[in-house]
C-alpha cells in the first residue's frame, strides 16, 4: 500500500518510488533516466537495464547527497528540479588521478580499451580517456567528479505498511522484489525466491538488505528463509515445506 497525494511531503527515512531525468549542467547532456524513451532519444539506452521508477530509502546515502537532501520535503506527485554542485554530487576532480598506463597491461587482461570504457585495472575502477599505440590514459576520478548535475524528479508514492516496506528494500538492494515474501513482527523475516539459491549477486545484496531493514525497522533480528518445497506423490495433496532459516 502507498500514499499518493500532492499534499503529502517526503520525510527522511521514507521509502519512495521516484522517476527522474539526470543531466550534466554544463552542456545539458542527459546521462541517466528512468524513462526508456528518453534514454533512447539521448543515445544512452542500455538493454541490460530495466527502466522503471526507482525504489529509494530517503536519507540512506544511496544517491548523491544533493539529491538526497532535495527529496526531503518534496511533494508527492509534483515534479521537482534541483541543481547539485559538484561537492554534493561526485565531489571535486583531482588531476593526479588521471594516469597513463601501458597498453600491454590491458591486453594481458584481454581488455580492449576505448574512450569512455569503464575498466578495472590495478585494482581500481576508472574510465578510459584516450588510447595510443602504447599507452592508455585512464581517469580514476569518480564518474562526474567536478561536475554540477541537475535532476528533474517526481516522487510517485511513499510506501506504507511494514511488509510493503520490507519488499521495497529487497527491490532496492537486489534489483527486484519478485518472488520475495515478508513478515514483520518482533523480527523481520524475508522468504527468498528460488533464484537467490543460485545467484552470486545475492551473496552481496543480502548484507545491504539486512542493513537497510535494520535502519528502517530499528534494532531487530533479520531472518532470511530459504524454502524447499517437495511435492507429494499425489498432486492433490498439500505441499510440504522445509525451511532453512538464516539469521543475520
Amino acid at each position: 500500500m502507498t500514499k499518493e497525494s500532492a499534499t503529502i511531503k517526503v520525510s527522511k527515512g521514507d521509502i519512495v518510488h521516484i522517476d527522474y531525468d539526470a543531466y550534466i549542467v554544463d552542456g545539458g547532456q542527459l546521462y541517466d533516466s528512468t524513462n526508456a524513451d528518453k534514454a533512447k532519444e539521448a543515445g544512452i539506452f542500455n538493454e541490460n537495464l530495466t527502466y522503471k521508477a526507482l525504489p529509494l530509502l530517503v536519507g540512506g546515502g544511496r544517491v548523491f547527497a544533493g539529491l538526497d537532501e532535495a527529496l526531503v520535503g518534496a511533494e508527492v506527485g509534483k515534479m521537482t528540479t534541483v541543481e547539485i554542485p559538484a561537492e554534493k554530487a561526485a565531489g571535486p576532480r583531482d588531476p593526479k588521478l588521471v594516469e597513463n598506463i601501458a597498453l600491454r597491461e590491458f591486453l594481458r587482461q584481454e581488455i580492449r580499451p576505448e574512450p569512455g570504457l569503464e575498466v578495472n585495472i590495478r585494482n581500481r575502477v576508472g574510465f578510459v580517456v584516450t588510447v595510443t599505440n602504447r599507452m592508455v590514459r585512464v581517469d580514476f576520478n569518480r564518474r562526474f567528479a567536478g561536475m554540477a548535475l541537475k535532476y528533474d524528479f517526481t516522487v510517485l508514492d511513499v510506501i506504507e505498511g511494514d511488509e510493503n516496506k520490507a519488499m521495497a528494500v529487497c527491490e532496492m538492494d537486489y534489483g527486484t522484489g519478485e518472488g520475495f515474501r515478508a513478515s514483520v513482527g518482533e523480527k523481520v523475516t524475508i522468504y527468498l525466491p528460488d533464484q537467490c539459491k543460485y545467484d552470486q549477486k545475492w551473496l552481496l545484496s543480502k548484507y545491504k538488505i539486512v542493513a537497510d531493514l535494520r535502519e528502517v525497522f530499528g534494532a531487530k533480528t533479520v531472518e532470511l528463509v530459504e524454502e524447499y518445497l517437495k511435492k507429494e506423490d499425489k498432486p492433490s495433496e498439500e505441499v510440504k515445506e522445509e525451511k532453512a532459516p538464516e539469521e543475520l
